[in-house]
């Protein structure tokens, strides 16, 4: 028994599965079911258009993921990420609408105010002990009355491509010959392959994942526990804040009190991708790709004519057997 199960199978043998990873593989293999699923059941899923829809999802989702993981990794949660995004957009965008500063202003005020919301929450977390689920889920709450506080109740536009100061929007998108291209995708691309680099190649991210897989031995070790948990919820705040300045340019609106619910959608892609919520295993690479299901079941589900309380139910349905996937799986590897 314990000679078949270290010599696997001709697929997990295989030596691109092993370099990829089986899960990873299983996701790909997903996304084109569900891509050729939602072409052949809606002709309206086949357009162009439909490709930008899909990409708009997945710029802020895959910001909001990648920082996400890192908490995951460690064996914790970033519930305020949601409402957060919504609250350092509104901030950074009310300087620039309301009281005429540049937008790079607006741009850096938004990665800080993100930064400093993850450093709280890291520091709850690693020096107050409370639990993370908790301890975020108190600075959800905050954050999003925070943002109506800060722009006194005032949903906020941030300027449109065709405004002199409309520059941000074409980091994301830009209109070449009359086709619009989603270039927000080399961003995504850049950062995930950056911030793969510094959880696989570098101290701190193996630290943190240390840190998930063992608190209690990797601190008898002599590792800084509560700067390394606390830097994960750093970056956690840090791409929340680029969510946000994904999310403002390339929707219309950012409205106060809003955002409860988009922090499910990329703790979700990032468990489908592989991350592990019992902590110590995951990457950034499954979690862009957990990202682009959820990406295409929210652009598919209304292409074939569901409503959205039914496009909850699915997307429910989805998160909680990504949740049941991870947990037999750690009950394998135990």
């Amino acid at each position: 028994m314990a000679d078949n199960q270290k010599k696997g199978n001709a697929f997990t043998n295989n030596p691109i599965v092993k370099a990829v990873g089986t899960q990873k593989i299983v996701v790909v293999l997903v996304l084109i079911i569900l891509l050729a699923f939602f072409s052949a059941a809606s002709s309206a899923f086949r357009q162009y258009s439909t490709i930008l829809s899909i990409m708009d999802y997945t710029y802020y989702l895959a910001f909001l993921g990648i920082g996400v993981t890192f908490c995951l990794i460690t064996g914790g949660v970033d519930l305020s990420i949601g409402t957060g995004l919504v609250c350092y957009g509104l901030i950074g965008g009310y300087l620039i609408t309301y009281n005429k500063m540049p937008v790079i202003v607006g741009i850096l005020v938004t990665l800080l105010v993100g930064v400093l919301m993850g450093a709280i929450n890291g520091i709850i977390v690693s020096m107050g002990g409370l639990p993370p689920f908790l301890a975020t889920l108190c600075t959800m709450m905050i954050a999003r009355g925070l943002g109506s506080l800060a722009t006194g109740g005032l949903s906020v536009n941030w300027p449109p491509t065709a405004a002199e100061n409309g520059w941000a929007r074409m980091l994301f998108k830009i209109e070449v010959g009359g086709v619009k291209l989603p270039i927000g995708f080399i961003w995504v691309l850049l950062f995930a392959i950056i911030m793969s680099i510094v959880l696989n190649k570098t101290k701190p991210g193996r630290y943190i994942i240390a840190i998930g897989s063992n608190k209690e031995a990797t601190r008898l070790s002599g590792v800084n526990v509560v700067k390394y948990q606390t830097l994960a919820y750093i970056f956690s705040g840090f791409f929340t804040g680029l969510a946000a300045i994904a999310y403002a340019n390339t929707f219309q609106a950012l409205a106060p009190g809003t955002g409860a619910g988009m922090e499910l959608n990329a703790i979700g892609g990032a468990i489908i991708g592989g991350t592990s919520m019992s902590g110590g295993m995951g990457s950034i690479a499954g979690t862009i790709l957990g990202v682009f299901i959820m990406s295409v079941l929210q652009t598919g589900l209304p292409n074939i004519g569901l409503q959205a309380n039914y496009q909850q139910i699915i997307i429910g349905m989805v998160l909680i057997l990504a949740v049941l996937v991870d947990v037999l799986k750690n009950k394998k590897l135990t």
